[in-house]
């Protein structure tokens, strides 16, 4: 997938062009375009410069993005505050030309405010100044005119040709009028003259363009704030990073890190990049990745990751991960590339999009010669033409669908789920059904073995020993626990040669002594050995407790049972029935024994089991269910992979750091269920999001366009003149920006999740806080999680402070720091990061 940055385009009307005119090149397989983050993904054959051809001849700008970083880097940020001061600036100087112009205009005319005596009663000078005050604002805001006659001469009008549109028909209509005011006055008919005056629209044609500008600064502010999740990630990176040099800690800038360097974390620390432990152990607060709200006890071997912070202890850390390769760039390239990408549901947009302002266009034109021929004069005809010119808002369509996608992507970055493209998000406000694997998704997926069975005349050492033989020549988690327990009873274990795995049933092999090993399910052992029925009996009497029984035999003899258990997830049962109470099903998928499966479900509440299921055969129930319902997989991203390919959704859980899981659409950072069942009510949040805004954008378009042509002029007199429909035009948009916004009030955690851990966290932390000076501060102003970032950040930043806690919901902190902080040290940095100690 290549990604490119357009320039150039001012409404869906827009996208929809640039992307039709790269659809159309040969090789190209798909092609969308963003109007929110100005930038196109394309998948194809087709090279670059054609590509970059295309959009040029359908009028517009393109170049390939080659950022590494992510999607939303400072050059991005940098040319986003840019062209945002442009606005500011256009928006100031236009803003102190139409007062004077509305002076004149209005404030003379009709309040009758003074003028001086030299143009007292003299209209036609007045008209001039009107003039040219119209037109110093018609060049201020030129961009208008010089995107939307471009898009009107290459047959691709956009948003900008019907403003631009609809000032140039007043001001020329106006520049009109002004020479027969001229030629009436030099008549000596002052009547005239004076009838003539009250018909200049050109304060219409210039407040036109000033609301339009103001909308676009409202619009600007509004799309800036849908990328706070991701800025406020960003930040969270520390500039610099104290590393070991000859043997002294060195404080140097964190870019400047290198795989292989180790650094030093005291308490307070953020982490500058992914490593290792080497020495030391501590509590880390991962919240910021992950939105876990427990501290996570880290000591040596353990990973930490960047923008994490150090709680209390002291660590030595080994680079193993910088810059763009970093967790916390990942999380970021991954959400920035969901926001790129193309919800399904926004098709309708784009294809009403691609004809909206050629028809809008039409309608303006039969608008005014309707009222022509109804008998009206030129003015009111031109008037109501013009309004539905500038109250037509194609913008708000474009925008509907892919802010909705970002603040959705960024809330669920904030609580560590991801979702990798914005057709993934949008699936997961769909699913009917969720099918659930067993081991490491409703389990643990630790095992244990709980229960050895030697078969008669056989030792408790000998059975062990040949098993964990066998055993450790697979990488199943089965094995795994055989070999672990094996270790702790210290057998002796002997070289095991032609080893075969069977996927599903179980392993055979020859000992040193020549003698073949099988080991496995009781159907595959059996067509070896003989089994005794008193095993038999045993390893069903274990299996109804949803153990899993493994049979083993050497030489043609059964050598015993050995019984591996897993723990259910303290959260499963909880999980799966609050998927249950918000209309979503759920499957458990296994290839573990039927009996084994139901035991589990039965504890969990799972509303139906398949088991027994071979890893081949996971693709294949998956297609069944999702020709009947759409169906989210859940598994662990790598023995799941063909089945989370199959399904509607293919949800990864246990990713940990490693985010990057081909086979899944959306990943879960913290293996919790919890988060599953958080991704399904945010995408459904954001499904019913995204289609109020498709509604208001239709609604507004339908009910605004009617009202200016004048459907209710006849019947009840009202007129909508052109300044109102071209605020209203304004207002659409920043609305629907607004609108997406309030996703960012969703609460993902789970109450009693969130409220157990926050109480576990109390309770470590009481003995920690009674040796320590806690401060705690009351602060205003705190609206989200970017907020918290801010101050938590700030009061960090205090030397001497060791950590410090921030609850926006709580208006709160609590700032645990040396006994030698000043008190108004903290208050001023709280202050400084723009909030209020009260």
């Amino acid at each position: 997938m290549r990604k490119f940055e357009i320039t150039g385009m001012s409404c869906a009307a827009c996208s929809a062009r640039v992307e039709k005119a790269v659809s159309a090149l040969e090789g190209i397989s798909d092609c969308s375009v963003n109007l929110l983050t100005n930038s196109m993904t394309v998948e194809g054959e087709a090279s670059d410069d054609a590509i970059i051809s295309a959009v040029q001849k359908a009028g517009y700008g393109a170049f390939p993005d080659e950022r590494k970083k992510h999607s939303f880097d400072e050059t991005h940020e940098k040319t986003e505050t840019s062209e945002t001061k442009k606005i500011v600036f256009k928006l100031i100087a236009s803003a102190i030309l139409l007062m004077l112009l509305m002076y004149l205009s209005m404030g003379h005319n009709m309040l009758g405010l003074p003028v001086g005596a030299f143009l007292d009663n003299d209209h036609v000078s007045m008209g001039v100044i009107q003039l040219l005050l119209s037109a110093s604002i018609m060049v201020v805001n030129q961009k208008f005119f010089i995107n939307g006659f471009k898009g009107l001469i290459r047959l691709s009008p956009n948003m900008d040709t019907l403003v631009s549109l609809g000032s140039a028909t007043s001001f020329i209509y106006s520049v009109f009028v002004l020479f027969a005011e001229i030629k009436a006055q030099t008549a000596g008919d002052i009547e005239k003259t004076i009838g003539l005056h009250h018909d200049l629209y050109f304060e219409s044609a210039a407040m036109i363009l000033v609301l339009i500008t103001v909308g676009k600064l409202l619009e600007a502010y509004s799309k800036g704030r849908t990328t706070d999740a991701l800025k406020g990630l960003m930040a969270l990176a520390p500039p610099e990073a104290r590393v070991v040099r000859d043997g002294e800690e060195v404080l140097i800038p964190a870019e400047e890190l290198k795989v292989g360097d180790i650094f030093v974390l005291r308490p307070g620390d953020r982490v500058p990049a992914d490593g290792i432990v080497i020495e030391g152990s501590s509590s880390v607060d991962e919240s910021a990745l992950t939105g876990e709200s427990m501290l996570a006890e880290k000591k040596e071997g353990d990973e930490v990751s960047t923008a994490t912070i150090n709680v209390y202890g002291h660590l030595f850390v080994r680079v193993t991960k910088v810059g763009e390769d970093t967790t916390l760039a990942q999380i970021v390239r991954a959400v920035g590339e969901a926001a790129s990408s193309k919800a399904p549901i926004a098709k309708l947009a784009d294809k009403v999009a691609g004809f909206f302002v050629p028809v809008v266009m039409g309608i303006a034109l039969i608008t005014t010669v309707v009222w022509l021929i109804s008998g009206h004069d030129i003015g009111f005809a031109l008037s109501m033409g013009i309004s539905v010119l500038v109250i037509s808002c194609p913008c708000s369509l474009g925008l509907a669908t892919p802010v909705a996608i970002m603040v959705g992507s960024g809330v669920g970055a904030r609580n560590g789920i991801l979702f990798k493209t914005a057709a993934s998000l949008e699936q997961a406000g769909r699913i009917e059904t969720v099918v659930l694997d067993k081991t490491g998704t409703i389990t643990e997926g630790t095992l244990r073995v709980t229960d050895v069975f030697p078969a008669p005349g056989v030792s408790e050492s000998d059975l062990l020993g040949t098993a964990a033989s066998l055993e450790a020549l697979s990488e199943h988690p089965l094995s795994r626990a055989v070999i672990s327990f094996a270790k702790e009873k210290e057998v002796e274990t002997v070289a095991v040669t032609d080893f075969k795995a069977v996927p599903g049933k179980g392993l055979k092999g020859v000992s040193s002594d020549g003698e073949d090993i099988v080991g496995g399910n009781l159907e595959y052992v059996s067509e070896s050995v003989s089994i005794p029925e008193d095993m038999i009996t045993e390893s069903k009497r274990n299996a109804e407790k949803g153990k899993t029984p493994l049979f083993f035999a050497k030489g043609g003899a059964p050598l015993g049972l050995i019984c591996v258990s897993d723990t259910i997830r303290s959260e499963s049962e909880d999980a799966v029935s609050e998927l249950r109470s918000i209309g979503v099903n759920s499957i458990m998928l296994t290839g573990d024994n039927p009996k084994t499966a139901d035991y589990i479900a039965s504890q969990v509440g799972i509303d139906e089991v398949i088991a027994g299921v071979l890893p081949t055969g996971k693709a294949d129930e998956i297609k069944r269910i999702c020709a009947e319902h759409k169906t989210a997989m859940v598994g662990d991203g790598i023995n799941d992979a063909p089945a989370l390919k199959s399904a509607d959704l293919g949800i990864a859980i246990g990713a940990g750091t490693d985010i990057a899981i081909d086979s899944a659409d959306v990943v879960l950072i913290n293996s919790s269920l919890y988060d599953l069942l958080g991704a399904i009510k945010l995408g459904k949040a954001t499904l019913k999001n995204i289609k109020e805004n498709l509604f208001w954008a239709f609604f507004y378009n339908l009910i605004g366009i009617p009202i200016a042509a004048g459907v209710l002029y006849v019947p009840f007199g009202i007129k909508l003149s052109p300044m109102i429909g071209a605020a209203a035009m304004s207002l659409s948009s920043v609305c629907v920006v607004l609108n997406a916004l309030r996703l960012n009030r969703l609460r993902l955690k789970h109450k009693a999740d969130v409220a157990s851990r926050e109480a576990e966290t109390i309770d470590d932390s009481r003995k920690e806080d009674q040796m320590k000076n806690v401060v705690e501060l009351k602060i205003e102003g705190m609206m989200c999680t970017h907020c918290e970032a801010r101050v938590k950040a700030a009061l960090e930043g205090v030397s001497g402070v060791e950590s410090a806690e921030v609850s926006h919901e709580k208006n709160s902190a609590s700032v645990v720091c040396g006994e030698t902080v000043n008190k108004e040290a903290l208050v001023k940095a709280v202050e400084d990061a723009g909030y209020t100690v009260v």
